[in-house]
């Protein structure tokens, strides 16, 4: 998740923009494998609906504009909910997308991140089956390579309400970006704090 021609500190939001593309482009696969009752590249000798390829839509986000790859089922009866067919604008769930990257998020923190990012009742399987989606992304993404020396260092916090206990709370996703030898930006991490204080930074 890297870039180049950084111009400003505003210009270090592409690398959460594609995370954000990242992250719903996965949800999205998983809605699709619920919606078909299996997996890609599952063979099963049964099915009555089959993936199609995918289309390219463009939406919204207050971190800019992301074309978003959504896959498509041959009968044409797969509405996503994430990303509604006639929505274009998503800036209501980025950070909630972005936080599940962060430290500390655990399995069952995820599956309530993605039940309260839907805000509509999910069967457990569902959620399980969104779950072991993203999960295996989000490792790779935590444990990926990072260079040895980044000469500078960005620092900020996304601010993001999700339900906990049966409340909505505050939540802090405090991301880290560092530039290397090369001018490229890598999101070096994400950390959750409850909110944004000098003593978590």
């Amino acid at each position: 998740m890297q870039d180049k021609d950084i111009t400003d500190v505003a210009d270090l939001q592409s690398v959460l923009r594609e995370m954000l593309k990242s992250g719903v482009e996965k949800l999205l696969e998983a809605e699709l494998d619920d919606e078909l009752g299996y997996e890609r590249y599952d063979r099963q000798s049964e099915k009555t609906n089959y993936r199609n390829g995918k289309s390219t839509k463009r939406v919204k986000t207050d971190l800019g504009e992301i074309d978003l790859e959504i896959p498509r089922d041959r009968n044409g009866e797969f509405d996503p909910q994430i990303v509604p067919k006639h929505s274009s604008d998503i800036s209501a769930i980025e950070d909630k997308v972005i936080s599940m990257y962060g430290k500390g998020m655990s399995q069952r923190d995820i599956s309530e991140h993605i039940e309260d990012l839907y805000g509509v009742p999910l069967s457990a399987q569902s959620i399980s089956r969104m779950t072991d989606k993203i999960i295996p992304h989000v490792e790779e993404w935590q444990h990926r390579p990072l260079e040895i020396e980044y000469p500078f260092v960005f620092m900020d916090a996304i601010h993001y309400k999700v339900k906990q206990n049966n409340r909505i709370v505050s939540k802090a996703a405090y991301v880290v970006v560092g530039i290397n030898l090369d001018g490229m930006k890598d999101v070096l991490g994400i950390w959750i704090g409850e909110n944004e204080t000098s003593k978590f930074w």
